[in-house]
């Protein structure tokens, strides 16, 4: 179950994996924070039984930084230390005791080893982990949005092919690469759903133009860096107007642009509010945490 934070609202969504079978979507919605996030938590342990659940939550943007590095030359059980040596200049706050995750870039051939390191201040992590200790909500994982979007991702890659998505939530866009369920490239799009909500139809196809030009510039420089995968499309999931941002994408990019339909590989026949493609990804980051797999 994943329990996540999106300004004055809590989704949860629930996924089963059946081996062999599409994922199955079981609970998706959400709740307005009325008084606090504490007692928003507090109140959704009891009504959604959560302590029956494993559970996620995801940081906020403002919460954490991830950077590519390359992979240091050190045992496994000294990469935490090494990369914590390393970020130590490239972040804006003290890593000293902050929580450092690590997620490999496979890659092919001669090339330099790079991982993502993500980190987060301790102060962060405490904060989120004593919420759910207090709620009484048993807290699995801490995960971050660009993972949830990899997750997603994943499911609608081709054999032996890349996929690229881009999801454009109401806080700002993310655009992810996957190759063989791993991720390749993920960096933010400052194009927001809302964004393009609240701009005239004019201002909006500027908009959209410019970023077309920046995914091409992205999908050329990550065909130049990574020739060994061939991206045979984008995924676009949008919680304005979908259909609309994959149009205007399709005329200005070179390769296929498809809308990121949960239905494909997924299923929620208990859910109908999720056959809305707006609906869908303004549930993308929940249903991508819970469809974390491991610890």
């Amino acid at each position: 179950m994943s329990v996540v934070r999106h300004g004055d609202r809590i989704d949860l969504a629930h996924v089963i994996r059946p081996l062999g079978r599409h994922p199955e979507i079981t609970l998706c919605d959400s709740f307005r924070i009325e008084k606090d996030e504490a007692d928003a938590l507090t109140r959704l342990a009891q009504s959604r039984g959560l302590k029956r659940y494993r559970c996620v939550d995801v940081l906020g943007e403002e919460q954490y930084r991830m950077l590519q590095v390359d992979a240091p030359a050190v045992p496994p059980e000294e990469r935490v230390q090494a990369l914590r040596w390393r970020l130590k200049d490239a972040v804006d706050f003290s890593v000293e005791g902050a929580a450092i995750a690590v997620a490999d870039i496979p890659v092919e051939g001669g090339r330099q080893a790079s991982v993502f390191a993500v980190v987060s201040p301790s102060a962060v992590v405490g904060e989120r982990m004593a919420l759910f200790h207090e709620a009484k909500i048993p807290l699995e994982a801490i995960d971050i949005p660009e993972m949830a979007v990899r997750n997603v991702a994943a499911l609608f890659e081709e054999a032996n092919r890349g996929l690229a998505f881009l999801a454009l939530t109401h806080g700002d866009g993310i655009l992810t690469i996957t190759y063989r369920g791993e991720l390749y490239l993920s960096r933010r799009i400052e194009i927001s759903s809302a964004a393009l909500a609240d701009a005239d139809p004019e201002r909006r196809r500027q908009m959209l133009e410019r970023l077309a030009l920046e995914l091409q510039r992205t999908l050329d420089n990550f065909d130049r860096q990574y020739g060994f995968i061939s991206v045979s499309r984008l995924v676009v999931a949008s919680e304005f107007d979908c259909a609309g941002t994959v149009g205007a994408l399709a005329e200005n990019l070179y390769l296929p642009v498809q809308p990121a339909d949960l239905a494909m590989i997924a299923d929620f026949n208990a859910l109908p509010e999720l056959r809305s493609a707006e609906r869908q990804a303004q549930s993308l980051i929940a249903i991508g945490a819970a469809l974390r797999e491991g610890t």
